[in-house]
């Protein structure tokens, strides 16, 4: 007999390590109001292991009615999420933030903004991977993501093979994979890990990561960063075709 702890959750899931919080202060009763009333409504469909242990994919065309999908990865208080929402009704997007305290905020914000061409998954990024069709993403993105400073958190950070693979897996050849980062050292890593994945760093020229995308609002997260005189980097990449 061994000790070796079991390979997968009771749900069939595999034991992903997960980095960071779920929840933090106590909702407000309209946060918890918007919660209750809207979070099924904007479900992209059955995501989670324990509702969906055979992975089937969800049905994108059903879904958003044959739109181009895009994806947003950890969308912190939603404001660019619905943002890109109102100026491209055209396509539907897909947010992902496991934080529920972001996406509470974000429910308020749609309701405010009124875009029905969104979908919210409140929960772990590569799980939402799993029942994504391959090659069915136009357009993807990372901003401002956990910068886990600590050399030995590095391998916690998003813009690891563990998160990219799986990422590339989903994007259709030619989709456009944004990230935005303040800390020097994010930019490295991703520089390292993304174009090994199977992307191509569009970056001609110092301008093409100084200056901000044309359709671009600045976060919350950009603007502290601003304050406390970090410098935001703006990266753009494209999914090679296999």
């Amino acid at each position: 007999m061994t000790d070796e702890a079991p390979k997968t959750h009771p749900t069939g899931a595999p034991w992903r390590n997960f980095y960071g919080r779920f929840k933090g202060k106590t909702l407000r009763g309209t946060q918890q109001e918007y919660l209750d009333e809207d979070l099924a409504k904007f479900s992209p469909g059955p995501v989670e292991w324990d509702v969906n242990p055979d992975r089937t994919n969800l049905d994108l065309e059903g879904l958003f009615d044959d739109k181009d999908v895009w994806l947003e990865i950890g969308f912190g208080g939603g404001e660019h999420l619905v943002h890109q929402a109102q100026q491209n009704p055209d396509v539907g997007i897909i947010g992902c933030e496991p934080y529920i305290n972001g996406v509470a905020m974000l429910l308020g914000k749609i309701r405010k903004a009124g875009v029905d061409n969104l979908r919210v998954h409140p929960g772990d990024a590569r799980h939402l991977f799993d029942v994504l069709p391959e090659a069915s993403i136009s357009k993807a993105f990372l901003l401002y993501p956990d910068p886990w400073p600590k050399k030995r958190h590095h391998r916690r950070r998003f813009v690891t093979p563990d998160h990219i693979a799986p990422l590339a897996r989903v994007l259709k050849p030619g989709a456009i994979f944004r990230v935005a980062t303040d800390i020097p050292d994010y930019v490295r890593q991703t520089l390292e890990v993304v174009p090994k994945q199977g992307f191509e760093w569009l970056a001609e020229g110092p301008e093409d990561w100084r200056v901000a995308w044309p359709d671009w609002i600045s976060t919350r997260y950009e603007q502290k960063a601003l304050r406390e005189d970090r410098t935001p980097h703006y990266l753009t990449f494209r999914r090679l075709a296999d």
